[in-house]
């Protein structure tokens, strides 16, 4: 498995950096790194819609089960006020109580099923681009699949405590027998998503860098996951300061879709529902092809950190 004059040319920068570098500084260069090396892309493509496309699918097929057995005529959502918002908020949580029960007995089982399948063959991809990108790494899935495993559900922790603090807004300012404070629960959900993802960015690298060096240093996953709490300040400063960079592109690139999909709304009635369906068709696409180059763009990052910080020493 070779390596072009241009992964040299990037390996040589990285060992010449020092460690006072940001971890950002490079991040162009990694950028540009992996646009040159278009089969890692690939890899991280293909493995994310071979096992985003029929989950997706299940879930939507499961979702018209539900409506075929309780139609939306009678949840009440085509009596929804659209002229007063405060009331159709209030109806809309009528509109959710009605379906929650049908909704979670089905989320029971699939949800663990779509979580199995993502985390092995995310396991298997990542493994995959690893292998391409770096000399001497084998393939591992076990290993990845149990550490894939933590990171999904470090995922699950947060968003259970994101959507408990969401019911708790839900509860205080909607629900009861007082006008719904609309403003107030706003505020609060934009606070406690920006929150909630400001800290899964800072915290997750933990569990990020584990299969990374589970291959690198040829440990077990146990040992990665130990070794990845006993990183350094230095080497932490940076995988915490990239994962939180990367937070903030995808909210950029959310940001930048939208303004793609919503853009020809003024011409609407020229263009007709068909073409604005088109163009969020294409926003969507748009979004998860750049998330995906970005996400292989934060791992060579941590790599060339590993490499700064820990290849000499693993190598001795």
């Amino acid at each position: 498995m070779g390596i072009s004059m241009a992964d040299a040319a990037g390996k040589a920068t990285v060992r010449a950096a020092r460690p006072t570098v940001r971890g950002t500084q490079l991040l162009v260069e990694h950028l540009g790194a992996v646009l040159r090396r278009p089969l890692l892309v690939a890899i991280e493509l293909g493995w994310r819609w071979f096992a985003a496309v029929p989950i997706l699918w299940a879930f939507w097929r499961e979702w018209q089960k539900v409506l075929a057995a309780y139609p939306l005529d009678s949840s009440g959502f085509n009596n929804l006020d659209a002229q007063n918002p405060w009331v159709a908020v209030v109806q809309l949580g009528g509109v959710w109580d009605y379906y929650e029960p049908h909704i979670a007995a089905v989320l029971r089982w699939l949800l663990p099923l779509a979580a199995l399948a993502w985390i092995v063959v995310s396991a298997v991809g990542r493994n995959l681009i690893l292998m391409r990108m770096e000399r001497g790494i084998r393939f591992r899935p076990f290993t990845m699949i149990a550490l894939h495993a933590a990171l999904i559900g470090l995922l699950a922790i947060t968003f259970w405590g994101w959507f408990g603090c969401i019911a708790w807004v839900s509860a205080t300012h909607i629900a009861g027998n007082g006008e719904p404070d609309l403003v107030g629960y706003a505020m609060w959900v934009i606070f406690l998503s920006l929150g909630f993802f400001s800290a899964w960015a800072l915290v997750s690298w933990t569990l990020a860098v584990a299969p990374l060096l589970a291959l690198l240093e040829k440990c077990s996953a146990g040992a990665a996951i130990w070794r990845g709490l006993k990183l350094g300040v230095g080497f932490t400063s940076k995988l915490a300061e990239i994962n939180l960079v990367m937070g903030i592109v995808k909210i950029a690139l959310v940001v930048l879709a939208m303004v793609f999909s919503a853009a020809p709304l003024p011409f609407s009635d020229e263009l007709g529902p068909g073409a604005l369906r088109a163009v969020t068709m294409a926003s969507v696409v748009f979004f998860f092809v750049a998330n995906d180059i970005f996400q292989v763009v934060r791992l060579k990052a941590f790599v060339a950190f590993w490499h700064i910080f820990r290849g000499s020493e693993s190598a001795g």
